[in-house]
């Protein structure tokens, strides 16, 4: 071998060696840091708080004075520029939908009132302190006699959702049935500065901060193991719950499950250059072509990135301001339920929601005024020196489900994911469903708990 053919075969041995070392690096697990369960992040200092652990009722309560003041404010909506000619919802929410939803809410809706707020209270409800805010909650028991039948469910929410996401399903997942052996306890919090939950008054408050809170929040309900489910910032949530407090979660079900470490990206740009190695021929459209699934995340983000950097701004927008609200939210429940709705003159908001349904979510966010305090979350998110990829790195051996709806935002690869979630028992693939599938197909995610519950139920580990 000439000088030419060596130098190559070095520098050869050498990059690979690089590559390698990279790749150790990458997927090398991290340590669970350490957790401060008192992090105070009310109003002032810490020092003149003593927090009430009382946990006190609560429920909606807003009279004409409020009501006839949304009413008014949407007798003066102002004149929508038309749509483009032979457009829908591609650049945005149709003005022409919009008037009639602005008019079902005005003249239907709001004339129903009481029968929406009586519907809104129709499950119990409940505020405490935790760390210095006043965290929201539903608290739903099932009626049994033997109390080791029943098995806690902290179900997590995110954006722009709410508790109102789970009204469909919390009366099947409470009931006894041939399906299970068990019933569920459904607790169902407001995450911090949505809806009737207090936002933060100081900087910092990322989903590891919140999965603190959260825990906290079930330790004062005086669970000491529960499972936990998550949408969305809730799958965030959910897992950041599972990777921290693994000797209290029973099992974490996600149906957004990330691994945003290091490895997890590289192997999902390795998968797209031969999927089928990684995935079953079936579902391989679930993830690739990966540049189709990065264009389609890009073009459904740029909300992402105004809450990430100036939140404050686009809250003062729409704080108040009933139509700007609206259309700002229920256009995600459009395309994130088929990113193909957006060819449709009406969004296709009408084929699996209510608009009643809808503008219940709209009017949890009205009340409360928490737009700004909830696109907080990004920022906090974003600047913090945590990011989840690094949490990520922290291995979890907690049993992990995920739910994989085709028309989610993003998907992962089990092959991906394991290098995180280190037990996942279930990955189940659905040709339908999207973003917000608590509230689109409960009955289909009720199917999917339910399963993986299944899987781990001894009565007397409960």
């Amino acid at each position: 071998m000439g000088f030419a053919g060596r130098f190559v075969l070095v520098t050869f041995t050498l990059l690979v060696g690089v590559l390698f070392k990279v790749f150790q690096d990458l997927s090398a697990p991290a340590a669970i840091p350490a957790i401060d369960y008192q992090e105070y992040w009310g109003p002032g200092d810490v020092k003149n708080n003593k927090e009430n652990v009382e946990v006190k009722s609560f429920e909606l309560n807003y009279g004409e004075d409020v009501i006839g003041k949304l009413r008014n404010r949407l007798d003066d909506v102002p004149k929508f520029a038309e749509p483009l000619e032979g457009t829908a919802f591609e650049y945005g929410f149709n003005s022409k939908k919009l008037g009639e939803i602005l008019k079902y809410w005005r003249s239907d809706y709001l004339e129903r009132w009481d029968e929406r707020q009586k519907y809104l209270n129709r499950f119990p409800q409940f505020k405490t302190q935790i760390q210095g805010l006043d965290i929201h909650f539903l608290r739903v028991k099932p009626e049994v006699r033997n109390p080791k039948r029943i098995v806690p469910l902290l179900m997590l929410h995110g954006w722009p959702g709410s508790v109102r996401e789970f009204y469909e399903i919390i009366p099947r997942l409470v009931a006894r049935s041939d399906d299970k052996e068990y019933v569920f306890e459904v607790i169902v919090p407001s995450l911090p500065g949505y809806g009737f939950s207090q936002g933060a008054s100081k900087q910092g408050l990322s989903p590891a901060k919140i999965a603190v809170i959260m825990r906290n929040l079930m330790a004062r309900l005086g669970f000491k193991k529960y499972y936990v489910h998550g949408g969305d910032w809730g799958s965030v949530i959910g897992n950041l719950m599972a990777t921290f407090f693994q000797d209290e979660v029973l099992g974490v079900h996600l149906t957004m499950c990330m691994n945003t470490a290091p490895i997890g990206t590289l192997k999902n740009i390795l998968g797209a250059v031969a999927p089928s190695l990684v995935v079953e021929s079936q579902y391989k459209d679930f993830y690739y072509p990966y540049l189709d699934r990065l264009k389609l995340l890009i073009a459904e983000t740029g909300y992402m990135h105004i809450q990430a950097t100036k939140p404050d701004t686009i809250g003062a927008v729409l704080t108040g301001n009933p139509v700007g609200l609206a259309t700002y939210i229920l256009e995600k429940f459009s395309t994130w339920t088929n990113p193909q709705y957006r060819s449709l003159a009406d969004g296709g908001l009408e084929k699996y929601f209510t608009l009643d349904t809808l503008l219940d979510n709209i009017m949890i966010y009205y009340l409360s005024d928490s737009i700004t305090t909830s696109q907080r979350l990004y920022a906090e998110t974003f600047n913090v020196k945590e990011l989840s990829r690094e949490l990520d790195r922290i291995p979890t051996h907690v049993p992990a489900a995920c739910a994989k709806f085709r028309y989610e935002l993003f998907q992962q690869t089990d092959w991906a994911l394991r290098d995180h979630f280190r037990n996942l028992i279930q990955s189940k693939h659905y040709d339908d469903g999207g973003h917000f599938v608590a509230m689109q197909l409960p009955d289909v995610l009720y199917e999917d708990i339910v399963e993986f519950v299944n899987r781990l139920y001894r009565r007397e580990d409960q």
